[in-house]
């Protein structure tokens, strides 16, 4: 037997095998059906479409008498039109719900509520992420859990404890609307603080700036994004706060927007002006969802930044 009869059967061996052809990969910008991404996107659009035709009846409805209301709950007005009295049951809610100074009254309240609630969170947020405070992790988780009480289960004891002082009226309505939006406000904030570079302190350090004048100079201005959302967010919550109102506002001169309302519906709901109910509550609720809708963007941006780092 030849050398080249041995060979033979090793060169067959080592022949190379041949691999299955790779499947094409999918182009960089294209997507894969997913069925779940479908199922989302479907209760998105869902939800979105019911939130819209709400919107669209409450508007709508403004404007009708009972009779269209409940006859023609989705047509177009038509009837105060008719008789060249379309803002008649706007007319009728300011009028009879007080209004005008529940509207003076829920703008101060609600404004000083935010602005003090976001003064005194950002450095707490500061002091919590920044400053290496012994303790500031648990400290941040309490103030986390602090989100999950609902003031539902506390509101009892806070009017007992108040009325001995005589805050039942808006003062303590107003203490009490800055303690319940500091616990996340707090939690927003130190997101925004701890999205900033380490590098900005340590070069106001080198200039000799103070902690505090490094604060006020250099990271509170580097957070404006994350205070306008909480003003906004902030704001939103304390203007539909209904619950606090009811139980600590007793004077008809100092009632919010959302008190007034309440009171307003039991007189609207015995005489059957439903058009004017549904025209006062149109009144408390597109304020707010005009000043989402200018800031929706802003909103958006800011709760993204702040959780993303």
């Amino acid at each position: 037997m030849s050398v080249t009869d041995v060979e033979a059967p090793a060169r067959r061996a080592a022949k190379p095998v041949r691999k299955p052809p790779r499947k094409p990969r999918p182009a960089p910008g294209a997507k894969r059906f997913s069925p779940l991404r479908v199922l989302g996107s479907t209760i998105v659009w869902l939800f979105t479409a019911g939130n819209i035709l709400v919107l669209y009846w409450l508007l709508t409805a403004s404007f009708k008498t009972p009779v269209e209301i409940f006859t023609k709950p989705f047509d177009l007005p038509y009837q105060w039109f008719k008789v060249g009295k379309p803002f008649r049951n706007f007319i009728y809610a300011w009028n009879n719900a007080g209004f005008g100074e529940a509207v003076l009254t829920t703008v101060v309240l609600v404004g000083l509520a935010t602005v003090v609630t976001v003064a005194v969170s950002a450095p707490c947020a500061y002091a919590l992420t920044r400053l290496g405070v012994r303790g500031a992790g648990p400290m941040t988780n309490v103030v986390a859990i602090g989100m999950g009480v609902p003031f539902q289960t506390v509101i009892i004891p806070l009017f007992v404890v108040l009325s001995k002082v005589h805050l039942d009226n808006e003062y303590g309505l107003f203490v009490l609307y800055v303690a319940l939006s500091i616990p996340f406000t707090v939690f927003l904030m130190t997101g925004f603080f701890r999205s900033l570079p380490d590098e900005l302190e340590e070069a106001a350090a080198l200039d000799g700036a103070s902690p505090t004048r490094t604060f006020f100079s250099v990271m509170l201005p580097l957070t404006r994004g994350g205070m306008i959302t909480a003003l906004t967010l902030n704001a939103i919550g304390l203007w539909n706060e209904t619950l606090l109102a009811i139980v600590f506002l007793k004077d008809q001169a100092h009632f919010t927007l959302s008190r007034a309302l309440f009171t307003f519906y039991g007189a609207a709901s015995y005489q059957s002006e439903y058009g004017g109910l549904i025209a006062g509550v149109a009144i408390v609720v597109l304020p707010m969802l005009v000043l989402y809708l200018v800031l929706a963007r802003r909103i958006i941006t800011g709760l993204t930044l702040g959780a993303g780092k």
